[in-house]
């Protein structure tokens, strides 16, 4: 539709029924030269004299796509942002190596995931088709994982464990005593795919145990929420690097 046709079409609705036909008039698709939204605000029912063309330039001008400095401002933004949320997980060797033969599997099964899906479509009537939903709900849970891994080893810091005692961090082993507790207990902070390193239980920096924890320094104490509501406080006794 012409810019001229589309003007006609705007003014000749508004003099004869106004508003209402006009929004039965406007083709209100890919070819409409305002948003609905903008159009609404300027011209609210009841008013049957022409919109200011002060107000039809401010429209247009809010519905062009941005311009190639605000889309390099968003762009810094975004990468901004992520780079602050990502976050790096210690690993030691045998770990990596683990999950690394993992991601590598999973991502050889893909051809036979998709063979499986294709078989069950071609038996027809999807809706009732359990194989086909059984497959794909396979193939979901499949890619989760993979992209999982993928992040957790692109970000994870390999066998670098601290140099220095005395602080919680990831790759450190930590000794702590529990509130109303004379026991401590030893558990290894760092990536719950690690696994449990013979009777060393491992906690995640992520947990609310390990978040609570985590640049604490020894001797401090610190409280971290339980699943009932409460809260719990435990004091940081010692901090080692592991070692294998």
């Amino acid at each position: 539709m012409g810019k001229a046709l589309h003007r006609h079409l705007i003014l000749t609705s508004a003099r004869s029924d106004g508003f209402h036909t006009a929004l039965r008039v406007l083709p209100w698709g890919d070819t409409a030269r305002m948003p609905r939204a903008v159009f609404f605000r300027l011209w609210p029912p009841g008013r049957r004299h022409r919109p200011p063309r002060r107000g039809v330039t401010s429209a247009r001008e809010e519905s062009r796509p941005p311009t190639r400095a605000a889309r390099a401002r968003t762009s810094e933004e975004l990468i901004t942002v992520t780079e602050t949320q990502t976050q790096v997980t210690w690993l030691t060797q045998d770990a990596h190596d683990r999950l690394k033969a993992e991601l590598d599997d999973l991502v050889a099964q893909r051809p036979v995931i998709a063979q499986k899906i294709n078989a069950a479509r071609e038996e027809g009537d999807l809706k009732e088709n359990g194989g086909y939903h059984a497959a794909r709900e396979e193939q979901g849970v499949m890619e989760a994982r993979i992209r999982h891994l993928q992040e957790l080893l692109h970000t994870a810091k390999v066998g670098e464990t601290p140099t220095e005692s005395g602080t919680a961090v990831p790759g450190t082993v930590l000794t702590v005593r529990f509130e109303g507790d004379d026991d401590t207990e030893t558990f290894l902070l760092g990536s719950r795919e690690e696994g449990a390193h013979g009777e060393l239980e491992v906690y995640s920096p992520n947990s609310p145990l390990g978040s609570a924890l985590l640049g604490a320094k020894a001797g401090d104490t610190v409280s971290y929420d339980l699943p009932d509501g409460g809260s719990m406080q435990v004091t940081l006794i010692s901090a080692e690097p592991y070692r294998p």
